[in-house]
């Protein structure tokens, strides 16, 4: 049985267990009245700082207490989030990794540009390491910027392996700022992932109480009347969704973490009147997407995923599992302030504070309404998206229809007008999605998510004033490294049911795809359609995913996307790495489903 959600989560919002993680990561700079009180604060240690081009990691067991409830994680020596790793650009690395593990491990080095044999994954780039084994790492560095590393192995990732990588510039930095402090969000359940899994598998709404109850029904149908109201629930219940499916994981299990500290204690970074201060931040959840700001601080982004950008002002930003970020900001004066990332779903959050002087505080600000999901969040642009939806379509039922003459089933090519700034015509590749039990809802018109700052956020800039960044803001700092116009398009539909907790891609789970067959040097433009109505950041190993923007001159360099419900997004790839890739959905129990292998040859 459930327990009862309101007063569980008050309870891990605000858990007072000891705490494994990084209350002293990065504190120098702070007044001298730090020193009075460091003996109560080192108990709550941060991850270890390893500079170098040589490291010895080891994999191992460890108990940590987030919730007053002991459990056991798995980390890296001795530490959650694991050791952060300072490299620099134009260094070869070695990295001997031992696994002390029960089980095989992995590490994959999440972002960075290195041969497939390096990469990390079990099964397409290496055989994984065995428990007792050192696998030894070793590739050249040939990027900057702040990236961040992980288990791809099982659940691993879930139970505390994941841990921040900063690499310095050969060159001059272009981003001026006195200090920096590493941000690493993390979402931690004292249950077993599998169990996660297992009860997601058994019941997708497990970890859901935010679904819609009968004092919700009276409450719409004295608000909008019985008419409208019974239009609207039935066009949800025809379609087997709900409007509140925003998380598959929440609060109700998740505690939420920054730097490995609960928001009880708050993690604390130090900075001095009149400094810019750099903060990387890195989105290192299981299943969280976060929405990030500073009240009483404006954000000036500098990096996304670890690439430079022209430097824009923001109030508030979301952060994708597996994105990274990085802001410059600029406390003009002796105050406290909060550093805040609420979830998605506004069930938890987690905070840390910077301070000039450790005896000061800020204010917790009180998160935002929950987000209800639309029509647009369910791909529905114009009248005929309304009324194939009112139709009440249930693609369960079409299991045994004849679909040989409908447009999709087969892989085919067409010519399509070249789009963000290509003029020309090119070939489009595309499989469109399938009808069937993996998929329980098709966007009939996707728009482009590049404008949209996402669920719950839309109405930031007109309600609080926060002006929220969106895509279509990032612009590269340098010129497009490679201007050539794509070749061709390969179109991927993200698709799922909800209710049965099946993601796939074009209605095919990772176990019975092919893999995705890039010729090596061609330049393609990826197109992915959400046809669900949840966010998913999409991940292309071992390449760059460079977004399309209004700008190709200068299009901004991703290795991970979110592309939210119901839209569509395009990048452009260059196929300039040989070997077996992943590519998937970084949402960890989305997965084992919504994944393929890219082979370049």
């Amino acid at each position: 049985m459930k327990k009862n959600y309101h007063l569980d989560i008050s309870r891990r919002r605000f858990v007072s267990g000891a705490a494994a993680g990084g209350l002293l990561y990065g504190l120098g700079g702070l007044t001298s009245s730090f020193a009075d009180i460091s003996a109560s604060l080192n108990k709550l240690h941060g991850p270890q700082v390893l500079r170098g081009s040589q490291f010895d990691l080891n994999i191992n067991y460890q108990m940590v207490n987030f919730t007053g409830t002991k459990r056991q994680a798995t980390g890296i020596n001795g530490s959650i989030p694991c050791p952060t790793l300072y490299w620099k650009e134009g260094e070869r690395v070695t990295l001997r990794v031992t696994n002390h593990l029960a089980h095989d491990s992995s590490i994959h080095w999440h972002g960075i540009i290195l041969p497939a044999d390096m990469d990390g994954v079990p099964g397409i780039s290496f055989g994984g390491i065995k428990p007792g084994e050192t696998f030894e790492y070793q590739f050249d560095v040939n990027q900057s910027g702040t990236y961040w590393y992980h288990s791809h192995s099982g659940f691993q990732e879930q139970t505390g392996m994941y841990g921040a990588i900063v690499i310095e510039p050969k060159d001059p930095d272009p981003v001026s700022y006195d200090r920096e402090h590493v941000v690493v969000l993390s979402d931690w359940s004292d249950e077993d992932p599998n169990d996660i899994y297992a009860n997601l598998k058994k019941m997708s709404d497990y970890y859901n109480f935010r679904e819609r109850t009968v004092s919700d029904l009276w409450s719409d149908i004295r608000d909008n009347g019985v008419s409208q109201t019974w239009n609207e629930r039935s066009m949800w219940n025809n379609q087997r969704m709900s409007d509140r499916d925003i998380s598959d994981v929440t609060g109700y299990t998740y505690t939420y973490l920054m730097n490995g500290i609960t928001p009880d204690d708050g993690w604390l970074g130090g900075f001095k009147r009149g400094e810019k201060v750099r903060l990387r931040f890195i989105n290192a959840a299981a299943m969280t997407i976060f929405d990030v700001r500073i009240p009483g601080l404006k954000m000036k982004v500098v990096a996304s995923d670890g690439q430079n950008i022209e430097p824009v002002t923001i109030d508030e930003f979301r952060i994708g599992v597996a994105e990274t970020y990085d802001v410059v900001v600029e406390p003009n004066d002796d105050s406290a302030y909060t550093i805040f990332a609420q979830s998605i779903d506004r069930t938890g959050y987690t905070r840390g504070t910077l301070t000039p002087n450790v005896n000061m505080t800020a204010e917790i600000p009180s998160m935002d309404h929950p987000p209800i999901l639309g029509h647009q969040d369910m791909g529905m642009g114009g009248m005929a998206g309304m009324k194939n939806m009112e139709m009440g379509m249930d693609h369960s039922n079409m299991q045994g229809m004849d679909h040989s003459n409908m447009k999709g089933m087969a892989e085919n090519t067409t010519e399509v007008l070249g789009t963000a700034g290509f003029g020309s015509t090119r070939k489009l590749t595309h499989v469109e999605t399938e009808f069937g039990p993996h998929v329980d809802m098709r966007a009939e018109t996707p728009q482009s998510g590049l404008n949209d700052p996402g669920i719950g956020l839309r109405d930031h800039q007109q309600i609080y004033g926060r002006r929220v960044l969106t895509y279509a803001d990032i612009s590269n700092l340098y010129p497009t490294a490679d201007p050539r116009e794509p070749s061709r398009e390969i179109e991927l539909h993200l698709t799922g049911n909800m209710s049965r907790y099946m993601w796939s891609i074009n209605g095919i789970k990772f176990a019975d795809a092919e893999p995705l067959q890039l010729k090596y040097g061609e330049r393609v433009r990826i197109t992915l359609v959400n046809d669900t109505m949840m966010s998913h950041p999409m991940h292309l190993h071992g390449m760059w995913s460079e977004l399309e923007t209004e700008d190709p001159k200068y299009i901004p360099r991703k290795h991970t996307v979110i592309v939210q419900p119901g839209s569509k997004i395009s990048y452009l790839v260059t196929a300039d790495a040989l070997g077996r890739w992943a590519y998937h959905c970084h949402l960890l129990y989305h997965m084992p489903g919504m994944f393929r292998e890219v082979s370049v040859s």
